[in-house]
């Protein structure tokens, strides 16, 4: 099942990591967590790790939208997009808000989901250029 979009970027995983900043913020979302999956895993496991970030972004009047049509879709908030770096490339990568939403029977936030995700796909292809 494809649940992410995802683009590799031609630039450094740091230079990648502004970029969606860049772009998250000119679509109206902020970054409420971030969490260095290289580090966490250096200090619990004592492991080496590829660069590797999760940013759980979330645009404020979706988000209100979406818990109007349903309470409990805070389980599945906020968004996370991947910042990672595999065999010397860097990619970008969002969850597919339809694929994770899609498993609530729920019109209105059906449609939701479909906005958000082509926000997120924006974002993907404009930080990737």
């Amino acid at each position: 099942m494809n649940y992410g979009y995802k683009k590799q970027i031609n630039v450094s995983f740091s230079e990648a990591v502004k970029k969606i900043r860049e772009e998250l913020s000119r679509e109206g979302f902020g970054v409420l967590t971030e969490i260095d999956v290289k580090s966490i895993l250096k200090k619990k496991l004592n492991v080496d790790y590829s660069n590797y970030l999760i940013l759980g972004a979330c645009n404020p009047p979706f988000a209100y939208k979406a818990l109007q049509a349903e309470k409990d879709i805070g389980l599945l908030l906020p968004c996370n997009v991947i910042i990672y770096e595999s065999s010397g490339k860097t990619f970008i990568s969002a969850i597919l808000p339809s694929v994770a939403m899609g498993m609530v029977d729920n019109k209105p936030l059906a449609e939701i989901a479909a906005a958000i995700e082509q926000k997120l796909k924006k974002i993907i292809d404009a930080a990737a250029k």
